[in-house]
């Protein structure tokens, strides 16, 4: 600007008004403020124009911090992504919906609705950079609830995903022993001098009784709390103090980390994958997870659980994907960034099924040999005694080195035979493909079927060791996200905390609330919490992020911002998909999401100690009630953000600019050479006779502060109207 121009000198003059105070002092061309609705708001019900960009405009990309490196941002993106799910989810999906034939839909999904969505996250935090409150604030400020809905589901899932870390905790301590701790079941002495069998292992199994017994000593109904297990509590202690240690310095303590953390898993992945590979029966179990059953391609089920695995794999929706890429600089290129993360993620994935079928393969056939044995003992006993003849035994076979060949001969042969009383006589078929058709997933795949396999490998406390510090850094890596999810929000807008006293506040307030969580009874809340917390909250949210870019925003208008922070246009493919495709699909999700919790009955698999077996049982009226607050928490600051704003209860917080525009209109200013500099007012003048373009029911409010200046002529309107110019040097955030 001119040092002597009449607006920096305070002269009145004539000249209509059509710029704002804030153009005047960037020299930038007139903003049409019908179309922003990031730098001053819409009035309710206001459609947007097509012009220029919502987003902020680029300035000094000082004053926020950023990663050290392009690796550890990607390295902390796929730490967050690549969780528990990956290992204990994704395989019994496939299991149990066609094997390989699952790969299809799951891949077209993450294609059609997992990286645009996970692009549009990472664009949409990398230009605002806020976290995700302050981004939708900016984005449409009557959607502004879906920050705070993401923040909240961010508090639920971590409150109970800490507490798999703290198992995992408890497991890897009790590795460091020969044998296993769970490995046989344990004596029970009885009158002083007899020992037997512990009744509830010898029904179940040891890994089973372990698991049940001496890890949660579960209470068999959720009724009964049982009172604390003081070494779950311990275990819980130390997870969250791990946690609060990695989060502590934000992403400076996070980042270094995540170089661990993320990298480790797939170190032991691939060296379980290898020593799998090498044990009997290995090629069996991979051989049964990828063998197509195509017809089950046609069930809708099949795409609704691909569709939701995809949601939520990535992490959409909670938040950490928003916070950490509101840390990159302005032009990286994060359309790469979208692509990268999601294919290492569904390579995770993949990788992790084979590793997983490959042992569950070797302990089916260890199962299957078992069975052989057993039975195979109940048949000679019956050739001993008389009740079968040894005719029916076919000449070849040898009782001491019977194989499961044989045995199936010989069963087929008897049941034939003997088919009237045939089922008094208790002998199993012993079929491999019954033994790798048992869905196991979740807390029942990690600490039951996956130990009981690990005590059958050469060197079994090393594997197991490896196996639960894996585990352990896969949760962390979600923690991570998570709670930055949760901090980095509320340091945008609360900039004076500390963050090192949020992170401990957050952690120590999580710890108490996560008590819950190691009653006795603990287990059944977090299927609870499991269930309820994240499920159709999350995808609410991410079709309303869709909805306010695609639809309220623009679609073309945000490709534009794109292609003006990126430096070229992406794809045609990201506007339809955006625009339509993930709309639509997200919509049919929820439909169907609301569909299945009305039709399924609601309860939790209890461990009923008597008969030493899970058995389902309804939620009592008080812990249904506790599930459905759930997802009306995790919901409710959407229509009340919304009806707030919509009647002027609540300020929208869309003129609390990032640090780096902050930052722009700072260095902008800097080279004014007036001693007023600070301050500038306008002159009175003729009223324009155009209308004014920008929304009279609000003043016009720059970055940074709250103050107001009067401009007496108005803006075209006749009226005295208030413009803006506020205290640009505003302290920021420092996570």
């Amino acid at each position: 600007m001119p040092k002597n121009s009449k607006v920096t000198l305070g002269l009145p003059h004539s000249d209509p008004v059509t710029e704002s105070v804030a153009d005047l002092l960037t020299l930038a061309e007139p903003l049409d403020y019908k179309s922003s609705r990031m730098s001053m708001g819409l009035s309710p019900g206001a459609q947007p124009a097509m012009g220029k960009g919502l987003l902020p405009s680029p300035g000094d990309e000082e004053g926020r911090p950023a990663w050290n490196s392009k690796l550890q941002y990607i390295l902390a993106q796929v730490g967050f992504s690549v969780g528990l799910g990956n290992v204990w989810r994704f395989p019994y999906l496939c299991q149990k919906n066609g094997g390989g034939a699952y790969l299809v839909p799951y891949f077209i999904l993450l294609i059609l609705i997992g990286i645009p969505l996970f692009f549009l996250e990472l664009a949409v935090g990398q230009r605002i950079r806020r976290g995700s409150i302050g981004v939708w604030n900016y984005v449409y400020p009557q959607l502004g609830g879906i920050g705070v809905s993401s923040l909240m589901v961010c508090g639920f899932v971590g409150l109970y995903y800490n507490v798999i870390i703290g198992w995992s905790i408890f497991y890897f301590f009790q590795s460091f022993q020969y044998p296993l701790p769970w490995a046989e079941c344990p004596i029970r002495v009885v009158n002083g001098s007899q020992a037997i069998i512990e009744p509830e292992c010898e029904k179940s199994s040891a890994t089973t009784y372990f698991w049940y017994r001496q890890t949660l000593n579960i209470t068999s109904t959720i009724e009964d709390s049982g009172g604390l297990n003081w070494r779950m509590t311990l275990s819980l202690f130390a997870a969250w103090l791990i946690v609060c240690l990695a989060v502590i310095k934000g992403i400076q303590s996070s980042g270094k980390v995540m170089y661990f953390s993320s990298l480790f898993p797939y170190v032991v992945l691939i060296c379980f994958l290898v020593r799998g590979l090498m044990l009997k029966g290995s090629v069996d179990g991979i051989a049964h997870m990828f063998t197509p059953k195509l017809e089950k391609m046609l069930e809708p089920q099949v795409w609704r659980e691909a569709a939701t695995q995809v949601f939520f794999a990535l992490g959409l929706g909670f938040g950490g994907v928003i916070a950490f890429s509101s840390y990159n600089k302005r032009d990286n290129n994060c359309h790469f960034d979208a692509a990268l993360v999601s294919i290492i993620n569904f390579i995770t994935s993949i990788l992790a099924t084979l590793v997983v079928f490959a042992v569950l393969g070797f302990k089916a056939n260890i199962m299957n040999e078992k069975c052989v044995v057993e039975n195979g003992e109940k048949i000679l006993g019956y050739l001993n005694t008389g009740v079968l003849s040894h005719d029916l035994i076919p000449p070849h076979v040898n009782f001491s080195h019977l194989s499961a060949v044989d045995y199936q001969e010989m069963y087929g042969v008897i049941k034939t035979v003997r088919e009237d009383s045939f089922s008094q006589l208790g002998l199993d078929p012993c079929v491999l493909e019954d033994e790798l058709n048992k869905a196991v997933q979740g807390t029942g795949l990690a600490f039951i079927a996956f130990t009981e396999a690990m005590t059958h490998f050469p060197a079994s406390p090393f594997w197991s060791v490896m196996f639960f510090f894996m585990l352990i850094n896969l949760g962390l890596g979600s923690m991570i996200g998570t709670m930055t999810g949760i901090t980095t929000p509320v340091l945008d807008a609360f900039p004076k905390i500390r963050k090192e006293f949020l992170c401990v506040g957050c952690c120590i307030v999580a710890f108490f609330c996560g008590l819950l969580f190691v009653q006795r009874s603990g287990n059944y809340f977090v299927t609870m919490f499991d269930d309820y917390s994240a499920g159709l909250p999350l995808t609410v949210v991410v079709m309303l992020e869709n909805i306010s870019v695609a639809w309220i925003y623009g679609t073309k208008r945000f490709m534009q911002d794109l292609e003006d922070m990126l430096g070229f246009r992406p794809y045609s493919f990201y506007f339809y998909m955006w625009k339509y495709v993930s709309p639509a699909c997200l919509t049919v999700l929820i439909v169907a999401t609301v569909i299945e919790m009305s039709v399924s009955p609601a309860g939790y698999n209890a461990w009923v100690q008597e008969l030493a077996s899970e058995k389902f049982l309804s939620y009592p009226p008080w812990a249904l009630g506790v599930a459905y607050s759930l997802i009306i928490a995790a919901m409710l600051p959407l229509p009340c953000v919304f009806i707030a704003r919509h009647f002027n209860l609540l300020s929208d917080g869309s003129n609390k600019l990032s640090v780096s525009y902050r930052k722009g209109m700072t260095k902008d200013l800097s080279g004014l050479e007036e001693e007023n500099e600070s301050r500038f007012i306008l002159g009175k003048g003729t009223p324009s006779p155009s209308p004014s373009p920008m929304p009279s029911h609000r003043p016009y409010l720059g970055p940074g502060g709250a103050q107001e200046m009067t401009n007496t002529a108005g803006y075209g309107t006749g009226t005295p109207t208030k413009t803006g110019y506020q205290n640009i040097h505003s302290p920021e955030s420092e996570l």
